[in-house]
Order: structure tokens, then C-alpha cells, then sequence
């Protein structure tokens, strides 16, 4: 059914005479007949009949008049909501990872002031997950990230908005009468720990990535052994003595940890907000990703 007739029926449903619903419509008298008469034919039953000589909504008319509201209001709410220019309202689903999402904290909170018809909805995921999660239609944005020595490819389907990156360091169990961070060649750094068990995410490949890239230039294959989701608990087994794996550097360490700063070749996280293609132009997807501004490299 076509909304135009639909909204005919409904001026007539208000104003009870097809001249007074072409006056207001500007069209002719005849059009509005024809326009009635076809959306009786897609509904498949008489919705006017003579009344003197005027018409009058027949029940079936009156009701699909109703209906009709509620579907005329829908389409227009839809249109708002779509329309770039229209004030944000709606609900934004996030997928990402837990470091992207905490930096949105502060967004929230300013949104909630000055935008509180927009809800942002927040589920932890790695990258693949959800990326997967936004192919699906059940994430609105993703935040996800790779780093320089193992870049990401992204499909043609989405669009990437590249926002901060980080300096990542390798966390060594600390000897006593170590501390802070050296900052050398990476390669050496590896190669000093060619026989160490080595810790990487058990949820994503991307860390494994660069452990083996970086340690194959320093001439050896690393022996992975352990594989941990929380960066916690990578700290807890390098305290344990149990391996070494690669860590932010922006992030003190715990006691019991030292972190060697890497340099030639760095190790950087980069981080991204993906969207589906065509659509971050929807004016509350469009408020958050103007608040997610590009950042310089921390770390």
C-alpha cells in the first residue's frame, strides 16, 4: 500500500468529503477518487460508500483509516530518524574491545547531558567477534584493532575510521635490581629471551602475529606456550616466572614486571570505529563518531 494513498484515506477519514481532502492536498477531486478506489483494490474491499451525495468511510474503511496513523507516524519516525540533519535520538550498539570502550566513559556522560535521547549499548568483544557482530546487523559500530606489524584488511562493505594508537612494550618477569623501561632495539630484547615461553591472546591472533614476526627477525621461532584473554593475568604468569609477552606501555606495570620499551622496528596498536558503509550518516552514530576523534600515539 502506498503511503500516499494511505494519507488520503486518512484526511478523508478527518474531513468527510474527497473536495476538502484535494483542498488541503492540493489535487484534483478526481484524483483523490482514483487514489481511493486503487487502495481498495490493494486492500480488497470496499472502504467508502454513498452517502447522499458525499461518501462515507465504510467500517473496513474506518479501520484501515486507523491503521493507517500508526503506520504514517512510523514511516515519518523512521525518516527522522535517518535524516543526517534531524536532532540524534535512538539507541547506538557498540561491539569492542574493553581499552576502546572505557574511553567512551567520559563520552557517555557528556552525552547524557547534552543528548539524552541518545542510549549507547556497549558489548565486550575481540575484533573478529565484532566485526561479526556488525556483519549480522547486531552492532551499529565496532571498535577493534590490529597492529603496524599485523595490519588488518577490511571488507569493501565497511568503512574505518582510524582513532588513537598505542606503543606496546615486552613484559619481563623484573629482577631485583631491575626497573623501569629500556628502550633499545627490539630485536635484541627478543633475542635475549629466544628461550623463554612466551604469552599471547588466547582470543585473537593479531599479538601472536607480531611475536612471531618480530622474533623471526631476530632469528628464532618462539615457543608459545600460554594464551590468556586479561592482560592481568598475562601479568600474573610473567610474575610467576612462567613466560614473557608483549604489553602496553602506557600502563604501569605491577610489582614483579618490566617493561622493555621496543623500537626498530615499534610495536603499535592502532584502534578503529568500523561501520557499515552508508550508514554513518545516521545522525546518533554520526554524534558518537564525531566525539571519537582521531588521537596522537600514546604509550
Amino acid at each position: 500500500m502506498e503511503t500516499r494513498r494511505l494519507q488520503m484515506l486518512v484526511e478523508l477519514a478527518r474531513r468527510g468529503s474527497m473536495r476538502a481532502v484535494a483542498d488541503e492536498l492540493g489535487v484534483t477531486t478526481s484524483t483523490v477518487s482514483q487514489q481511493i478506489a486503487a487502495l481498495a483494490h490493494e486492500s480488497g474491499t470496499a472502504l467508502v460508500e454513498p452517502a447522499g451525495r458525499q461518501v462515507r468511510l465504510t467500517p473496513a474503511g474506518r479501520r484501515l483509516a486507523e491503521h493507517a496513523v500508526t503506520i504514517l507516524a512510523a514511516v515519518e519516525a523512521a525518516r527522522l530518524d535517518l535524516d543526517p540533519d534531524a536532532e540524534p535520538a535512538g539507541t547506538v550498539r557498540i561491539a569492542g574491545f574493553a581499552t576502546a570502550i572505557r574511553t567512551l566513559l567520559p563520552i557517555i556522560r557528556d552525552l547524557a547531558t547534552t543528548h539524552p535521547a541518545v542510549r549507547l549499548l556497549f558489548f565486550e568483544h575481540e575484533p573478529s567477534e565484532a566485526l561479526e557482530l556488525l556483519a549480522d546487523a547486531a552492532a551499529d559500530v565496532a571498535l577493534v584493532y590490529d597492529y603496524n606489524l599485523a595490519p588488518r584488511t577490511f571488507d569493501s562493505s565497511v568503512s574505518a575510521k582510524r582513532l588513537w594508537a598505542t606503543r606496546w612494550s615486552l613484559g619481563v618477569p623484573d629482577p631485583p635490581q631491575g626497573s623501569g623501561a629500556a628502550d633499545v632495539d627490539a630485536l635484541q630484547h627478543f633475542a635475549a629471551h629466544r628461550e623463554s615461553d612466551w604469552i599471547v591472546n588466547s582470543r585473537n591472533t593479531a599479538d601472536e602475529d607480531v611475536v612471531r614476526t618480530v622474533a623471526s627477525m631476530a632469528g628464532f621461532a618462539p615457543r608459545i606456550t600460554h594464551r590468556a584473554d586479561s592482560l592481568d593475568l598475562v601479568q600474573d604468569l610473567i610474575v610467576a616466572g612462567l613466560g614473557v609477552g608483549l604489553l602496553p606501555s602506557g600502563v604501569p606495570p605491577r610489582p614483579g614486571v618490566r617493561l622493555l620499551g621496543l623500537s626498530r622496528p615499534d610495536v603499535a596498536l592502532r584502534s578503529y570505529a568500523v561501520t557499515t558503509r552508508g550508514r554513518r550518516t545516521w545522525s546518533p552514530l554520526a554524534l558518537l563518531l564525531g566525539r571519537l576523534a582521531p588521537g596522537p600515539a600514546r604509550g
